[in-house]
């Protein structure tokens, strides 16, 4: 059992560190588990991410069925559909942890760059379109930043995405109360490493 959120962090990290070292745990996703999760859930965290192939979530942690909430978005971008998501894991599962998970050479914070330095669009990208507008912030408050200008907008996005999350009615008062605790998180595709904002 996970008591806080600090546990719940420890416990992704443990997880993180296993499937980076090729050391994975053999999880329990047999029959057993599929019928006693199909009776209820008690995951330990939640965890926004995006929607890249190459970052399967309860992979890189080293989990498996019934232990992550699990919302992914283009970049992270948020709307209402994705805040609720993430506000469901927190205060309708309980869990005691909500990180936000950016990651090397996202294709989502690339789209967003290109088109603030454009600074216009020809053709119409439909709701690609609203995804690269939710993350423009990131690459505007990266500029003129030292280092790789992408990573940078990935870790902006990230912190601005938490500050976002912070404001939400359902996830102050969590936060305030002790009973959730938020990290911001960075992946690396080269390493399969996890590192905290």
């Amino acid at each position: 059992m996970i008591a806080d959120g600090k546990q719940a962090l420890e416990r992704l990290l443990a997880g993180n560190a296993r499937f980076v070292a090729a050391q994975e745990q053999a999880l329990d996703e047999g029959i057993a588990r599929r019928i006693a999760v199909s009776k209820g859930q008690h995951p330990f965290a939640t965890i926004l991410g995006c929607i890249d192939s190459r970052v399967p979530i309860e992979l890189v942690f080293d989990q498996g069925l019934g232990d992550l909430v699990v919302v992914r978005s283009a970049g992270e971008a948020l709307d209402h559909s994705v805040v609720g998501s993430v506000e469901f894991g927190v205060a309708e599962l309980h869990t005691p942890l909500l990180m936000v998970l950016g990651h090397q050479r996202c294709g989502a914070l690339t789209a967003a760059m290109n088109a603030v330095d454009s600074a216009h669009r020809t053709a119409d990208h439909g709701e690609i379109d609203y995804v690269v507008e939710a993350l423009a912030p990131a690459v505007q408050g990266a500029t003129g930043k030292p280092g790789d200008r992408l990573t940078n907008a990935i870790r902006t996005n990230v912190d601005l995405t938490l500050a976002k999350l912070r404001q939400s009615a359902v996830i102050a008062p969590l936060v305030k109360a002790g009973k959730l605790e938020l990290a911001g998180a960075y992946y690396e595709l080269d390493t399969g490493r996890v590192v905290l904002s």
